[in-house]
């Protein structure tokens, strides 16, 4: 008589559109309990809006500013990022502008950035994951309990997955996802979310401001940052400025060269200079209403989750912790 063998369970297949932080997050904790996933993701590299733009010679943090750690779980996740080397605490005093005046903010929560680039902590993630960039999902279906993907650049894809997960903003996810999951709607629409033109300006020397970071609370911009102040940072001075949310929402689909004099300008009347050289770019889908926290979604039948920051209070700490409410949810349901 040969010898039995155990039967070896087949693993749950789980299909994750979205390499932001809250897909990632999701995927790492679905692969450390041993699911086979596979992250998708439009673009060449991961970790969505905590993006750095590199160029000959500089760097600009130009997505998410800096990000706190309140939940324990999430600090504990950032000890581990700290401990590898791709986080750090930002110690610079932010300022804020407010009334024509300038004073230092207030005692808040520490800061923290990816080190030596916002992406970092995202790259770390990443590591044990498998991850097929250039590939923009443009239509998901379900046929007998299994999902398929296409995708603009290679059509449909030749493989299946138990569970979906749509790590997109709520725009995106609605019109990808609505055909085929109408619950998404309701989501969609309690969901607020604004987008943000910002500006990475670049200078061959160093220029004066009352501070190296600041909030500022009136005009058409909301936050300034100089980001060779950020820890690891090298490369000449580029400083990041972002318009304010309402603005930015209201010319979203301006032309970039009428929107990049107006933001130079405001700059300069807080006492920068105008840049050497500049880039501009537009996230469509750059905040949401931190009131809206349902901190994620999941449906067991159909086997389709959403998670992202727009779920949890729209900050880098909330994309986190949503792709790990989703991660527990699938894992429980399993």
């Amino acid at each position: 008589m040969g010898l039995i063998l155990p039967r070896k369970e087949k693993k749950s297949q789980v299909a994750v559109i979205g390499a932001g932080l809250a897909g990632l997050s999701c995927a790492d904790a679905l692969g450390r309990a041993g699911m086979d996933v596979t992250v998708f993701e439009k673009s060449r590299g991961v970790a969505g809006r905590m993006s750095t733009r590199k160029g000959d010679g500089w760097q600009c943090d130009h997505g998410a500013r800096y990000f706190t750690a309140r939940d324990p779980a999430f600090q504990k996740q950032l000890a581990k990022w700290i401990e590898a080397g791709a986080a750090a605490q930002w110690h610079t005093p932010v300022g804020v502008y407010e009334n024509q005046t300038w004073q230092q903010s207030k005692p808040s929560d520490a800061r923290y950035v990816g080190t030596p680039w916002m992406t970092s902590p995202a790259h770390h993630m990443a590591q044990s994951l498998a991850i097929q960039t250039s590939h923009t999902v443009n239509k998901v279906s379900q046929t007998q309990g299994r999902w398929q993907l296409q995708t603009v650049e290679h059509g449909l894809l030749d493989y299946q997955a138990d569970c979906l997960v749509v790590a997109l903003p709520a725009p995106q996810a609605f019109s990808l996802t609505q055909p085929v999951y109408p619950g998404i709607a309701r989501l969609h629409e309690q969901a607020k979310t604004e987008g943000c033109w910002t500006m990475m300006l670049r200078f061959h020397q160093a220029i004066d401001m009352p501070f190296e970071a600041a909030f500022i609370n009136e005009g058409i911009l909301s936050w300034v940052a100089r980001n060779n102040a950020k820890p690891q940072r090298t490369g000449t001075e580029v400083w990041a400025i972002h318009g304010q949310s309402q603005w930015s929402q209201d010319q979203i689909d301006a032309d970039p060269l009428t929107i990049a004099p107006q933001m130079i300008a405001a700059f300069v009347a807080l006492g920068g200079q105008a840049p050497d050289e500049y880039a501009i770019h537009r996230w469509r889908y750059a905040s949401s209403e931190p009131s809206y926290q349902p901190e994620f979604h999941y449906d067991s039948h159909q086997c389709i989750a959403y998670c992202g920051d727009w779920l949890q209070g729209g900050r880098v700490e909330g994309a986190w912790l949503s792709g790990q409410g989703v991660a527990k949810a699938i894992l429980a349901a399993n």
